[in-house]
């Protein structure tokens, strides 16, 4: 093999070990620290790792993989637990905000949720304030924001978001107008369309959480 081609291959590989050491120890800040921003977590651990090659930072896809690696070794047993808990929450504030066609978004329906996550909601209203309306005559505190999401590769928007607690989970409701019903705006992970689940949905994700910690307390129990 000529001196050059060892080169290029060595460097190709030091470039791939890079990127997983980064996109590890993103997950780690990400699962420790409650870091939700991918890029800023990629960019915090490339900086700690004193990596400063840009080819080194990996894709959000890749972050998220290693997210859930990070959760099944370091967080077995707490975080579907966690997970469950917030889906629980995400149906009932569902079934309370039903009127505006509310869908699941997120870490809680994409199953990474942890201690630091809300439950992230889009309500559907082509004028936001019925909705800061029907939430306060509920006894509901709101502290309203507003986001910016891509709702195509070139173009982007500014939505309501409002920002309150309840049972001491946080959740995060970004308004949009009803006709984003047919059209999602676009995922930060991938940049494909993103993935809302309607209340069926969750209600059934929810039934097989229950299921899969029913059938690990008769395992325990048999091995005990």
């Amino acid at each position: 093999m000529a001196r050059g081609e060892h080169h290029r291959i060595h460097a190709q590989d030091r470039v791939q070990r890079n990127r997983l050491r980064i996109a590890q120890e993103a997950a780690r800040l990400m699962s420790e620290h409650g870091i939700r921003d991918f890029h800023h977590a990629k960019l915090k651990a490339a900086e700690r790792l004193g990596i400063f090659d840009t080819q080194a930072l990996p894709r959000n896809n890749e972050i998220e993989e290693a997210l859930r690696e990070h959760q099944r070794i370091f967080q077995a047993h707490s975080q579907p637990q966690l997970l469950q808990k917030r889906r629980e929450a995400a149906a009932e504030a569902m079934r309370f905000l039903g009127d505006y066609e509310p869908r699941l978004v997120g870490a809680v329906l994409d199953g990474t949720a942890d201690s630091h996550s809300a439950v992230c909601l889009h309500v559907f209203s082509d004028d936001p304030e019925t909705v800061i309306l029907h939430l306060r005559e509920h006894g509901v505190p709101v502290e309203t924001q507003t986001r910016r999401l891509r709702i195509s590769r070139d173009e982007q928007a500014e939505y309501p978001v409002l920002l309150f607690a309840a049972d001491e989970l946080p959740f995060d409701l970004t308004v949009l107008p009803v006709n984003s019903l047919r059209q999602p705006p676009l995922d930060r992970i991938d940049e494909k369309p993103m993935r809302r689940a309607p209340l069926a949905t969750v209600e059934a994700l929810i039934a097989e959480g229950a299921d899969e910690d029913d059938f690990e307390r008769k395992l325990a129990a048999a091995l005990r």
